[in-house]
């Protein structure tokens, strides 16, 4: 057994030695075989700028001459590879970035490294690895919870395409290669202790071919079943939670002519930590709903609840304004109309609490439903939307529009902070948190809940004319997370 091991431990060395000669010998020709396929290149960091916002700290490990790693303007970068030769390329390139000479299989390499970072990319370099797993198990050291692990690997459907190409002169030669599927990236990073937020494949076409090639990998690349053929799969993955201290809580309450509903709205929520704070949001109600939460609170001195009035209209206005308002580390919306029983918010509180999802939403299309809880038309036009979404966005989601959401303060601010990518689109609030977190690699988590029907007030939703905002929703979705 010992000689087997020491033979193949002979076996790799050679291996890496053989990669590290090729590598500095390539370097000075990098920048040539980079602009001969030049288009791949460049739709290669389109979407990694996507995957990747500016201003980040970013470590990439592989990182060649460096021009990924300038491409994504980070706050900090620090590059690393193992070939001096390619080193001293990428120094030259980009003297901004600190660039490290080292073996990043080798745990006194990861060592020298000051973390932790906000983004750890991986692009290329699990193929030539001789231990993929130890390498991912050695990261956690270089990050923080909110880190994002951006891995971009070649498909092994690609492989004999690629394998001509190099043999054609048409791709900088490599070595034998490590070819990973999607299932067994993510067996590695579960492994590692790492789970995976998103997954995607892009480049169907990757060559220009006129702008044929934009365009095809833009519209026709990433429909359903066509995007697994694309050349590049890019896979986003997080560190595994763990528990912290339990956090306060807000519950928002948007509440327009929902009198009848508001005392249940605070006997029935239990107390499932010791800080929770109630914010009703009144917007503009013609029932009393404002005197009844008035009345409410003198009822309940011992509890923290607020009201105000908004000032706007719709509930993303109601909701932001809540938010504004709250005080809480952890905030919850939840409905006036109770459709959504408040008995279930600790499942949400848990969640979130043990760092399963970053945004933790309801699904009402699990569970059979209470009769005249969902219109048939609404139901099927919901399932309908909630496929739609799972594709655009990358992330498995059922149900956009159950009104509970749940997220942490910080999480609301970064979402809050890149309105901007999307802008003022969403009259309920909804789409602009499901977006933003999609935009920012959260992980998005659904908990089945039992929909009721209304006990007081009639539904302000409308069927044909919300219908076609959750059309509009998809059309934006499109062109903000495919047509990239």
């Amino acid at each position: 057994m010992r000689a087997r091991d020491t033979a193949s431990h002979l076996i790799d060395t050679r291996r890496k030695r053989a990669i590290r000669t090729l590598t500095d010998r390539l370097a000075p020709d990098r920048e040539r075989w980079i602009a001969r396929n030049a288009f791949f290149h460049d739709e290669d960091l389109r979407y990694l700028e996507f995957l990747v916002p500016a201003g980040r700290d970013v470590l990439d490990l592989g990182c060649g001459i460096g021009r990924t790693l300038a491409g994504l303007a980070p706050k900090r970068g620090v590059g690393v590879d193992f070939s001096e030769a390619t080193i001293e390329v990428a120094r030259a390139a980009h003297p901004d970035i600190e660039f490290v000479c080292g073996d990043i299989e080798d745990p006194a390499t990861l060592a020298t490294l000051e973390g932790p970072f906000d983004v750890v990319l991986i692009a290329d370099t699990l193929a030539a690895l001789e231990d993929c797993q130890a390498l991912l198990e050695g990261l956690h050291r270089l990050c923080h919870a909110e880190t994002r692990v951006v891995i971009a690997n070649s498909s092994p459907l690609w492989e004999p395409v690629l394998v001509l190409a190099e043999e054609f002169g048409l791709r900088m030669p490599q070595v034998e290669q490590n070819w990973l599927t999607d299932r067994g990236l993510a067996n590695l990073l579960d492994l590692a202790d790492f789970e995976v937020v998103s997954s995607e494949h892009r480049q169907l076409v990757p060559k220009r071919l006129g702008g044929v090639g934009e365009v095809v990998n833009r519209y026709i690349g990433t429909l359903p079943f066509v995007e697994a053929l694309g050349l590049r799969s890019y896979t986003v993955a997080r560190p595994k939670p763990t528990v912290g201290p339990p956090p306060s809580v807000s519950i928002i309450v948007p509440c327009r002519n929902e009198a009848g509903n508001i005392v249940g709205a605070i006997e029935r929520t239990p107390q499932f930590c010791d800080d929770i704070e109630f914010v009703f949001v009144e917007g503009h109600s013609t029932d009393g709903t404002y005197e009844e939460v008035e009345r409410v609170i003198a009822a309940y001195p011992d509890l923290d609840v607020k009201v105000t009035r908004q000032h706007g209209v719709g509930k993303a206005d109601a909701v932001r304004k809540g938010f504004d308002l709250a005080r809480g580390d952890v905030l919850m919306i939840l409905d006036a109309d109770l459709t959504m029983p408040p008995e279930d918010l600790p499942k949400f509180y848990e969640a979130i609490r043990e760092g399963r999802g970053d945004l933790v939403m309801g699904t009402r299309l699990v569970y059979p439903m209470e009769d005249d809880a969902m219109r048939f038309l609404n139901m099927w036009g919901n399932k309908v939307f909630s496929w739609l979404f799972t594709w655009l966005l990358n992330q498995p989601i059922t149900d956009t529009l159950c009104g509970t959401k749940v997220l942490r303060r910080e999480d609301w601010a970064r979402i809050q902070a890149g309105r901007e990518y999307f802008g003022d689109f969403d009259p309920f609030g909804d789409f602009d948190m499901i977006f933003g977190a999609a935009k920012l690699n959260f992980k998005i988590l659904e908990i089945p809940v039992r929909y009721r029907a209304r006990v007081y007030g009639t539904t302000q939703i409308s069927r044909f004319r919300h219908g076609l905002l959750l059309a509009k929703m998809v059309v934006v979705a499109h062109r903000k997370f495919k047509a990239v």
